[in-house]
């Protein structure tokens, strides 16, 4: 007889790194309006976004044990992609160029969705898609 199988819900947290937290944080802020909720100088800073979170991590910083959590931590750009409707991304377009912050494409996907991707202070490479992108409920889309 198999184990039960259990499934997974959502994403809950997603991680970046950065080393420069001052830069990603007004840019998280300022430019992508996710609202911080926590910030350790020099470690970390987590962001609302949507239902979920997402936590900026110096590597350095977290390649050292803390507490109960393990040590972890990557190098490179990483890649995270956040919701957005069809109809906010000229709007974002916008935003980002007055930002200063080029977009390096933009993609209209097969299955009808659309992404504009750009990156962050760290050169995290950064995405804004539709649901569609990934056959997900428009609901994904608002926060």
């Amino acid at each position: 007889m198999e184990p039960e199988r259990p499934t997974i819900g959502a994403i809950i947290e997603t991680s970046l790194y950065a080393q420069d937290l001052v830069a990603v944080r007004r840019f998280y802020a300022d430019v992508l309006g996710l609202e911080p909720f926590a910030d350790v100088e020099g470690r970390h800073l987590f962001f609302r976004c949507g239902a979920g979170v997402l936590l900026i991590f110096n590597p350095q910083a977290t390649r050292l044990a803390q507490g109960d959590v393990p040590a972890h931590g990557a190098e490179g750009p990483g890649h995270v992609a956040f919701a957005a409707s069809a109809e906010s991304l000229p709007a974002w377009r916008r935003r980002l160029e007055a930002a200063a912050c080029p977009i390096e494409a933009e993609v209209d996907w097969p299955g009808g969705g659309r992404s504009l991707y750009f990156r962050d202070p760290a050169g995290n490479s950064l995405e804004l898609t539709t649901a569609a992108t990934w056959n997900l409920p428009s609901s994904v889309e608002k926060p």
